[in-house]
């Protein structure tokens, strides 16, 4: 009689190929069975007839504030708010104070995330004017996903400016360099026009589309000139769309991300939620939200990230712009998107290969992303029957609130598991800070 560490028993198992409904047999951390599994015995048996199993989510763009702003969020906070949210893998960004400008910043990074973190993780390393000839040596280095740049300024002072410059980081590595884009001259340009303390409303219009269309314009240009994959993150307008559809369809390594804010709130909230809906780039009109939908619905985006970047209600209750751009997201990212499949937007087999399988792929992440034989037993057991009110007090980010706050959502997370170790009970988490570094296929 095969004998398992757990048995998940009649559960509806999603992946981008289909739904069928199988037993999963875990052991030693790792998918070691499925189909019917009825005459196994384990330590742990579930029975999960009522329950879809999803492979756990991979947020590959956060901000943990650690270190230099642990007040807003750590490590160690915003990985439980990713477990809770079904998100067993992040990615962090490098604008942090000191920047992840360095090995020995990263090295830091890996250190701390030891013993601390909920879920498994990786550290991006940032693109910098004073480190663009190393970035090929730092992308390879044990931890990271590889080279992040922004070629726009957003939160900190990490800025690749120019075309030069931007040139000279694609020239120096090989895996996708995911990418901030917002021209910077045209952000300095418009940055006083108006007025020195306007209402939160214009910040679509100081960061306009046009800012967001001429930088992803001349990166997918610099991308056929160097060859290098690029991956354009949290598209914003619709003017980028064509650009992005037409990279593609000549062949260029061009992936881009979209974000559950861009497609769930739209600019009329601005007059309810405030500052809370100021990010970079910004949420926009209807219009805008409408045809990044339809770009989703026709297969354009890759993946689906949080962006997950808290502030204090305190630093956000200051008068725009001194107000920080960011919002938190990661312990919503899966909710939010997976009520949207259920209420028809998208059928949960996409959903499954953008959060889940897409980002493995993307990013050479091994043994991630799928609930198959051999790969981590990363996954979320969601009650798809029922419902959830969103509220600030159920986020477990330092930041305590969430621009959701009051949406009722359909399906709930029961459990989540991570590398076989059930971390999430009855929608509780359990406290296994238990994340480590991702390993990565890249040679």
């Amino acid at each position: 009689m095969e004998q398992f560490d757990t048995l998940i028993l009649g559960v509806m198992r999603v992946s981008s190929a289909g739904i069928s409904r199988e037993d999963i047999g875990i052991r030693d951390g790792k998918i070691a069975a499925l189909g019917d599994l009825s005459a196994a015995t384990a330590t742990l048996v579930i029975n999960a007839e009522n329950l879809h199993a999803f492979p756990g989510a991979i947020d590959t763009q956060v901000h943990f504030r650690e270190p230099g702003m642990e007040h807003k969020e750590d490590l160690a906070s915003g990985t439980l708010a990713a477990i809770c949210g079904g998100v067993t893998t992040i990615f962090e960004m490098p604008n942090t104070n000191p920047t992840t400008t360095s090995s020995s910043a990263l090295e830091d990074k890996l250190s701390r995330a030891s013993g601390r973190a909920y879920c498994d993780f990786g550290f991006f390393v940032g693109a910098a004017t004073g480190n663009l000839d190393e970035l090929s040596d730092f992308e390879m280095l044990p931890g990271t996903p590889g080279i992040k740049m922004f070629a726009g300024s957003s939160t900190g002072d990490l800025l690749v400016d120019g075309v030069d410059n931007q040139r000279e980081a694609m020239r120096h590595g090989k895996r996708p360099m995911p990418i901030h884009s917002e021209d910077e001259k045209r952000l300095r340009e418009r940055k006083g026009i108006f007025g020195e303390h306007p209402h939160v409303r214009v910040h679509p219009e100081i960061r306009d589309p046009e800012a967001a269309r001429l930088s992803t314009e001349r990166l997918i240009q610099l991308c056929e000139e160097t060859g290098r994959p690029i991956h354009i993150l949290h598209i914003s307008t619709k003017e980028e769309l064509p650009l992005l559809a037409d990279a593609k369809k000549r062949g260029l390594p061009v992936t881009c991300e979209v974000t559950p804010h861009h497609l769930t709130l739209n600019a009329d909230q601005y007059e309810t939620l405030g500052t809370k809906l100021q990010m970079n780039p910004p949420v926009r009109s209807e219009e805008h939200r409408l045809a990044i939908w339809q770009a989703v619905k026709d297969g354009l985006f890759d993946v689906f990230g949080s962006d997950h970047a808290p502030h204090t209600l305190e630093e956000k209750a200051k008068p725009y712009p001194e107000s920080p751009s960011g919002m938190p997201g990661v312990q919503t990212l899966f909710p939010v998107m997976l009520d949207w499949s259920l209420r028809g937007e998208m059928p949960l087999t996409q959903l499954t290969n953008m959060m889940m399988e897409r980002p493995a792929e993307l990013y050479g992440i091994n043994g991630k992303g799928k609930l198959e034989i051999g790969f981590d037993a990363d996954l979320i057991l969601v009650d798809l029957e029922k419902s959830w009110v969103v509220s600030d007090g159920a986020m477990k980010s330092k930041c305590g609130w969430t621009p959701y706050a009051g949406r009722t959502l359909k399906g709930t997370i029961e459990n989540v598991f991570l590398r076989g170790e059930m971390v999430v009970s009855g929608g509780e988490p359990l406290n296994l800070p238990i994340g480590q570094a991702v390993q990565y296929d890249w040679k």
